[in-house]
């Protein structure tokens, strides 16, 4: 595609259908997700609960807001998220849940989810469409900022996004693990109870037809959606796709939310539930250089950050290097045990800690395999001890084993290393991670 054909498709005036339709559906399912959080108490799970929390680099000054701080946090949230929905101040309303729920991201690694980092990614796209200016209560209010047609780039932007998903999630399948039918033989082989088709999640050609099936959805269904004669076919495929993960997994709001974005790939002149549009189309818009600046400067960024992990050598999956931000979905299971000890350099005595006493549930669940989280509450542990006891003659060891989907337990970090000493090398190898040499069975 060259240039000319790029500014084209930027400039190209579309009806606003296409953006309005997604911001009711972005806005109604954040307000059903914000509800479930209240519903299922994670807000006090998740926030109030722990008495350490696994901050991000470079954000260990975001902590939880004090006392019912969370709720009310959650309550405005809900409140934004159904203004989004129906346009009512919403230039202010997406700003500030984009802010609100990077927020709450930010202040627990333990609570990442990749469907979580693409609602951050969207609410910051969003800040900058007129996705206000037809069928919205600002429209009502304001009626000079009515407009039926907005630049081909303001859909498009999201379009692309969603293709950057979908497109690096097939990239990451493409590892020996998953092409050889894991870890998907066992998650099939733990859901026979699936309805019609669970009985055959045993054979073997059902495991292969799943596993790719997934990789190549992943890899070629945003060509297939932006083509005119494959996208009623791709549209079906993705939503099949999306209802059994649905079904099969639990991923929340993720399979509802992409089901409900596909309308970004519907002819947006075809989603105008409201008024036709029966005005010519307009002259081609004049998009400034600063935007198209601002848009290309996004997606290299977007572009350059899932294909990180070909830094580090192994198997990422095992390492976890890499992992976050780079969609990296639905690629391993694993089974951990981990034991962390106090030893005091001078006498040689050893110390078992009890990890009850510092992290909740969730967080005991999932620091057993995430090196760098390994690290961070070492860190944690050997200044509490500092402050505590002013003892500076101790390091931590760790007992982490850990087995990659199905292979047998085998040590993940260096047993003598003392690792409140170190820091996790996030551009490079970190020689204290041990290879994972057992091939699969």
């Amino acid at each position: 595609m060259n240039l000319s054909k790029i500014k084209e498709i930027v400039n190209q005036p579309i009806d606003i259908a296409g953006l309005v339709v997604f911001r009711i559906t972005f806005g109604l399912i954040l307000s059903w997700e914000i509800f479930r959080y209240f519903n299922h108490n994670w807000i006090k799970r998740y926030w109030i609960d722990p008495t350490f929390y696994f901050t991000y680099e470079g954000f260990s000054w975001v902590t939880p807001l004090t006392g019912d701080g969370m709720y009310y946090l959650f309550y405005f949230l809900g409140i934004l998220a159904f203004f989004i929905a129906i346009g009512f101040l919403y230039r202010i309303s997406t700003i500030l849940f984009f802010l609100g729920f990077t927020y709450t991201f930010l202040l627990d690694k333990t609570n990442y989810l990749n469907h979580f980092y693409l609602i951050i990614l969207l609410s910051f796209i969003m800040i900058f469409l007129p996705a206000n200016r037809a069928f919205s209560i600002d429209a009502k209010i304001f009626p000079k900022i009515k407009r039926d047609w907005v630049p081909g780039w303001t859909l498009w932007w999201l379009r692309l996004q969603l293709g950057i998903v979908f497109f690096f999630g097939g990239v990451a399948k493409i590892n020996s693990d998953w092409l050889q039918g894991e870890p998907m033989r066992k998650w099939l082989a733990s859901r026979t109870d699936f309805p019609i088709i669970g009985q055959w999640f045993t054979e073997e050609w059902m495991v292969y037809l799943f596993t790719y099936s997934g990789l190549f959805i992943d890899l070629l269904i945003f060509p297939l959606l932006i083509f005119r004669k494959t996208r009623t076919l791709a549209i079906i495929t993705l939503i099949l796709f999306h209802l059994i993960n649905a079904q099969l997994f639990s991923i929340g709001i993720f399979p509802w939310f992409m089901i409900g974005a596909s309308t970004l790939f519907f002819p947006p002149n075809k989603l105008r539930f409201w008024k036709k549009l029966n005005v010519k189309k307009p002259n081609p818009f004049a998009t400034s250089k600063c935007v198209l600046w601002g848009l290309g400067i996004y997606l290299l960024i977007q572009i350059t950050i899932p294909l990180r992990h070909f830094l580090f050598k192994g198997n990422v999956s095992w390492t976890e290097e890499g992992h976050r931000f780079s969609w990296h979905m639905k690629l391993r299971s694993k089974s951990s045990t981990i034991k962390f000890y106090i030893v005091n350099s001078e006498t040689k005595s050893t110390t078992k800690v009890t990890l009850s006493n510092y992290l909740t549930k969730r967080q005991r669940k999932k620091i057993k395999a995430k090196p760098d989280m390994i690290v961070q509450f070492a860190h944690f542990l050997a200044a509490e001890i500092i402050q505590e006891d002013q003892k500076n003659n101790v390091k931590i060891t760790v007992n982490a084993q850990c087995g990659l989907n199905g292979r047998p337990k085998t040590y993940l970090i260096d047993t003598q290393i003392d690792l409140s000493k170190i820091k996790y090398p996030f551009y490079k190898k970190a020689n204290w991670i041990l290879p994972l040499d057992i091939p699969l069975k």
